[in-house]
């Protein structure tokens, strides 16, 4: 039973990360449903599937320091000195000036203190936010009634955005917000999987009616028009709190029956679970590999890296033609650069560091 579970968590959170590189490559992975309504919300989800009442608090804190802020502050000294590396090539600094500040007290903050992990800035989002968890934890409440309290507090968080600017204030939006999805996970997991069919028929076409009614509010189709139904947590802006709260309750429940019926055909497939155990790596590296394949394509084209630099992080080449390509190649390339690095740990560095 721990086995299939594992399994399964494993293989939620391989569609999870598809959906977030999907995302950061400009197309949905699940049709109908847009990736930035849901994609970073859906880990907060699976964080509170996974969250054990049994450990004290500080035990607690430090197995998120060891599983989430540890590898995180590996990735960024690796992270700041390839960006130190690479700007002479590229003629740009990816990053913020480098500090104690920016390096250390950011991450908490922003997260964007470098360009190329800027996607990891929901790491110490998540540890922040399950220490938060914790902390209310030891309040004694019906679940049903904390559920409630976490609802109230992400409806607060979603409205105050217009203070999202405040780098100190942005990081209590985050959280306050995703507190919310971490309990929904928990109770998921604890009260509702395995106890309650919410995948029959009806609940599913209530969803899809749902969603099908939430994408007449959908203004992503021309700029022009509006912000749609995405909503970005990176910065505190939710546009719309209620489309903000409805469409992250939509995409999680859709990634759960995605799961649900394609789990026994492609469950146990070793690649898919290695997708799964590798989320952290994906999202740590999947930037690099991206500006790499740009780069190496406008060298092949004899172009300027000027075309690049002119524009941020997230531009690629040609991408009506080669997205695809990209997400293919980004998520093979990723998933092996995490198995070669617990390969690494494994035989080099865990006598030193013990299991992380």
């Amino acid at each position: 039973m721990i086995k299939v579970f594992d399994n399964k968590i494993n293989f939620l959170k391989a569609v999870a990360i598809l959906v977030v590189v999907s995302g950061h490559l400009e197309f949905s992975l699940i049709p109908m449903f847009p990736p930035y309504s849901f994609q970073v919300i859906l880990f907060f989800f699976i964080a509170g599937m996974l969250f054990n009442e049994k450990y004290g608090f500080w035990e607690f804190v430090c197995r998120r320091l060891k599983s989430l802020m540890l590898p995180y502050f590996l990735y960024e000294i690796v992270y700041l000195l390839i960006t130190l590396a690479i700007t002479p090539f590229v003629g740009k600094f990816w990053g913020m000036p480098v500090n104690l500040f920016n390096e250390l007290v950011i991450p908490f903050l922003t997260g964007h203190q470098l360009d190329l992990i800027s996607p990891l800035w929901f790491v110490p989002c998540l540890f922040l936010t399950l220490i938060l968890y914790k902390i209310f934890s030891y309040v004694k409440m019906n679940s049903l009634a904390r559920l409630f309290i976490y609802l109230i507090f992400a409806i607060i968080a979603a409205n105050c955005d217009k203070y999202s600017d405040n780098i100190y204030v942005l990081p209590f939006i985050r959280s306050f917000f995703a507190l919310f999805f971490i309990h929904l996970g928990f109770l998921y997991n604890n009260k509702v999987k395995d106890k309650i069919n919410i995948f029959n028929s009806k609940v599913v076409y209530s969803v899809l009616i749902l969603q099908g009614i939430l994408w007449l509010f959908n203004t992503d189709f021309s700029p022009l028009e509006g912000i749609g139904l995405h909503y970005l947590l990176v910065w505190g802006k939710f546009f719309n709190p209620w489309l903000a709260i409805a469409t992250s309750l939509t995409g999680i429940y859709i990634t759960l029956f995605i799961v649900e019926v394609f789990y026994s055909y492609l469950g146990n497939w070793s690649f898919i679970q290695k997708i799964g155990k590798n989320s952290y790596h994906i999202m740590a590296n999947h930037l690099l590999i991206f500006n790499t394949m740009t780069y190496s394509l406008l060298t092949l084209k004899g172009l300027s890296f000027d075309v690049k630099n002119a524009s941020d992080i997230y531009w690629f080449y040609c991408p009506i033609k080669s997205t695809y390509f990209y997400f293919v190649i980004g998520i093979i390339v990723t998933v092996y650069i995490g198995e070669l690095l617990k390969l690494i740990k494994a035989k080099l560095l865990k006598p030193y560091l013990g299991k992380i």
